[in-house]
């Protein structure tokens, strides 16, 4: 038998074809060999790593710069480490910059919360925080962002129903804002999130708009009542010690003139006691000398002085006579 030839075998191939498909493998190896080389290398930035995977599986943490990766086997995702993050809560931020702007629609459901004194208050609030374990974020949480956004409801929720309306919408804002941190942080480490809460800002709170101009009203009268008040203690801190002052400086003049008289009169009852004495030793002498010290006395208070006998008929010729240089006789004598 005859062998059968294969017709290919005797045909030969032009040196042009041959060239050309020469060049083609080497541009197809040109090609295969540039998306191996592109696809093994990546770029991290410095606010960020890169988490490798091969197969779906954790190997390693690329750190920022230039690293390589086994092309196809293994897959990298970026995880900003070092970037601060947001979440908002009742509105959400449409555009940034110099005026940003900001939309409250279709996101009340998140801020309306009821309080502790059963008042519904309209709460708007920001949780910042960074990713401070990349591994606990990619791979210990199916969805962290979703996550952390159902507990920061939650806690948000929780304080603000242990506290009045007043105390969230005035002199409390510091305090829920901080014990919502702290629960926050608490639950991120019990479920291994891997995030770090940095701060909660309470942006606005209102109460809702049904009833917001009667709970402005409320307010303004509230205010006023402690403006009143505020100025009573005023008034009151003004008056009430300078009359308690006023007071104590009439008690201790009383009881200065109090001493005063007593010590007086008790000198007058010495005094009188003294001459007393005086006179029951001798009456005549003690009479005569209380008699010139009594005329002594009154002439220095009279204008004019007429000098008369005993009988009103003569009338001594000294009529503007002063104290100093006159002679005054006994009227015993006279």
């Amino acid at each position: 038998m005859s062998e059968i030839k294969n017709p290919l075998e005797e045909f030969e191939i032009p040196p042009q074809i041959k060239a050309l498909l020469g060049n083609i493998k080497i541009i197809v190896f040109g090609v295969v060999a540039a998306v191996l080389l592109f696809s093994s290398i990546y770029t991290v930035d410095p606010e960020e790593v890169g988490v490798v995977q091969r197969f779906g599986e954790y190997t390693r943490t690329a750190e920022p710069g230039l690293n390589f990766k086994a092309p196809f086997i293994e897959k990298v995702r970026i995880v900003p480490v070092e970037r601060q993050l947001k979440q908002e809560f009742g509105y959400r931020t449409v555009s940034s910059g110099v005026q940003s702007q900001y939309q409250k629609r279709g996101y009340e459901d998140e801020s309306l919360m009821l309080t502790g004194d059963l008042n519904l208050g309209d709460v708007e609030w920001v949780v910042q925080y960074r990713i401070s374990d990349p591994y606990n974020y990619l791979f210990k949480v199916r969805n962290p962002e979703k996550t952390l956004r159902d507990m920061s409801e939650a806690a948000m929720r929780q304080v603000v129903g242990n506290r009045t309306v007043n105390e969230v919408l005035t002199i409390g804002r510091a305090s829920v804002a901080a014990r919502v941190q702290e629960i926050l942080q608490e639950l991120n480490v019990d479920y291994e999130t891997g995030v770090r809460i940095e701060q909660v800002v309470l942006q606005d709170i209102n109460p809702p708009d049904p009833v917001k101009r009667s709970f402005n009203a409320v307010n303004e009268a509230q205010q006023q009542r402690e403006t009143l008040i505020n100025e009573a203690r005023s008034d009151y801190n003004r008056v009430i010690p300078r009359a308690r002052g006023e007071a104590l400086q009439t008690i201790q003049q009383a009881e200065g003139y109090s001493t005063n008289r007593i010590n007086t009169a008790m000198g007058e009852v010495a005094a009188f006691n003294e001459l007393h004495r005086e006179y029951l030793l001798a009456p005549q002498v003690t009479k005569q000398r209380i008699y010139y010290e009594t005329i002594q006395d009154l002439l220095p208070k009279i204008g004019n002085k007429i000098i008369m006998d005993q009988d009103g008929g003569n009338v001594f010729p000294l009529l503007q006579m002063q104290m100093d240089g006159v002679k005054i006789s006994n009227p015993d004598n006279q």
